[in-house]
């Protein structure tokens, strides 16, 4: 059963205005593209790729040091409530937009609708490769925190850094990196009701995850925080020359602004997913609402086990600096003589990372197949193949191997594998926000919605969104440590203007005279 991938035609509810949809049918059919994805994703599963890619497990584990380290609890509490609010403007005004284009091209064929024909080619290639070069560092990052996380755990189960434990080698780190990408594309080959099973098992395990361990460690700490310390108290000890307060508050929003990402891979799924122009956006406002939500009890929950922040943040702690593990630790560590308890609940987090890695390649293959269905990447005729199960099994392998290449680089330099991952959260949010973008100005009078709309308030909430990502690709693009040295240097600015020359660049010299933009934007 498939769409005939040469009606060409302008979908129907542009022409007429009519924005029904028979049941068991989707905006696919009038947007032209042939079907080539199998139908079998429920609202539930929908979001729960979104969900599990989001995965306040992951984020939050990962880069709570850098929260501690700027701000402390008063970043960590109300910094994700601030960034999550600005989040979910973002979230709703895509999830506007998917509800009337609902492809798995996603952002990139939104940017091409919405900024009109004279500018369709130009707005989708580079909304496209801001994603999908966006969408491969966030597998990056979050695969090779799961590779430091079994470091960790391996440190902790074999004594400690004060103990004689075992600390891997970076080598080592990166072919547990290698490890995990092998087994996340070998479960990316199997057939979508596989990978529908897991997500609602990743969705399921983060959210028990984090109800349990919101509640099972600051209840096992001996010694709790006060009230009075996880809501007042900000950290102005951060050891790297910046006082400034609101400086400070800045960079620790990182970790919240980075953590709420991904969730754009309810759009990615809008193809195998029923009434897509419904569920799709559904899955992106009750992804970030939800993690918004838990997010925050469990930022609460591990913070009144929090008592002593520079010990936390010491290399010299049996985590290795690791703030989170430590607090797991030394919590079972001070109520029962051993810190088992709490490498188990490391390895709760572990899973959920895992999962988190595995429904990112999932939503990166499934942007790669569309962009390559439209011919805009190299070698697009091979990337865009489907296999029995109708999985795009060479998007899938293409994603594993980009992620681990990108990681390569913290062999040379930490900085540099940094500057690789920054644009995980910068250059994502950018390729967010340009369709936005394109409907509140160029597309603000001919948008027609779909069955999901913000009605009058469309406009309003695409600008706060749009301003919200300007303003944090500008705050996250400064110093984060004085003096500034080639190891000090935020190399955030480098790496996304990098992307933005190379994309340009290319489109001026090459991508100009072929790439015409979606397929359906040649005609219409």
């Amino acid at each position: 059963m498939g769409w005939d991938r040469e009606n060409r035609e302008l979908p129907s509810h542009v022409q007429n205005g009519n924005t029904s949809l028979d049941s068991g049918h989707t905006r696919l059919h009038e947007l032209g593209y042939k079907q080539e994805l199998k139908r079998d994703l429920s609202a539930i599963s929908n979001f729960a790729f979104s969900f599990s890619i989001i995965s306040v497990l992951t984020g939050i584990t990962t880069l709570y040091n850098t929260g501690l380290n700027f701000g402390g609890p008063v970043v960590l509490v109300y910094g994700w409530l601030m960034a999550g609010a600005f989040t979910m403007f973002v979230g709703l005004s895509m999830a506007e937009i998917c509800s009337s284009y609902p492809t798995s091209g996603g952002l990139y064929y939104w940017s091409a609708k919405l900024a009109g024909p004279g500018w369709a080619p130009f707005a989708s290639w580079i909304t496209g490769w801001f994603n999908i070069v966006g969408q491969w560092a966030v597998t990056t990052s979050v695969d090779f925190s799961l590779a430091q996380l079994i470091q960790v755990i391996i440190l902790l189960s074999t004594g400690g850094k004060n103990g004689g434990g075992y600390e891997a080698s970076k080598y080592e780190v990166i072919g547990f990196h290698g490890g995990i990408l092998l087994l996340h594309a070998i479960l990316n080959s199997l057939p979508i009701s596989w990978l529908s099973f897991f997500g609602q098992l990743a969705a399921a395990w983060n959210l028990v995850g984090v109800f349990v361990l919101m509640i099972l460690i600051p209840m096992v700490a001996t010694e709790r925080a006060s009230a009075k310390f996880v809501f007042t108290h900000f950290n102005t000890d951060n050891e790297e020359g910046i006082n400034g307060k609101v400086y400070i508050f800045v960079l620790g929003l990182l970790m919240s602004q980075y953590t709420l990402t991904g969730y754009d891979a309810s759009a990615h799924m809008t193809e195998e997913t029923k009434s897509a122009d419904k569920n799709g956006p559904k899955g992106i406002i009750s992804s970030i609402g939800i993690s918004i939500v838990v997010g925050w009890g469990y930022l609460l929950g591990i913070t009144f086990a929090v008592t002593n922040i520079p010990y936390l943040l010491s290399e010299n702690n049996d985590a290795g600096g690791y703030a989170i593990a430590e607090v797991f630790y030394l919590a079972f560590k001070s109520r029962y003589g051993s810190g088992v308890g709490g490498i188990i609940c490391l390895g709760v987090v572990a899973v959920a990372i895992f999962f988190c890695g595995m429904s990112s390649i999932t939503s990166n293959s499934r942007m790669a197949y569309a962009f390559s269905r439209d011919g805009a990447m190299p070698l697009s005729s091979f990337w865009h193949k489907v296999n029995k199960h109708e999985v795009p099994i060479n998007a899938v392998w293409l994603s594993a191997f980009i992620a681990f290449c990108m990681a390569l680089t913290s062999l040379g330099s930490i900085v540099a594998f940094e500057a690789m991952v920054s644009i995980a959260t910068i250059g994502l949010y950018i390729a967010y926000a340009l369709p936005i973008f394109f409907r509140v100005t160029l597309a603000r009078k001919s948008f027609i919605p779909g069955p999901f709309n913000l009605g009058r308030y469309g406009v309003i909430v695409g600008w706060i969104a749009v301003l919200w990502v300007a303003t944090i690709s500008v705050l996250f693009s400064l110093p984060v440590a004085y003096p500034i040295t080639d190891q000090t240097l935020n190399y955030t600015p480098v790496a996304v203007g990098g992307l933005f020359i190379i994309t340009v660049s290319s489109w001026i010299l090459s991508a100009r005279h072929w790439f015409k933009g979606p397929i359906t934007n040649i005609d219409s």
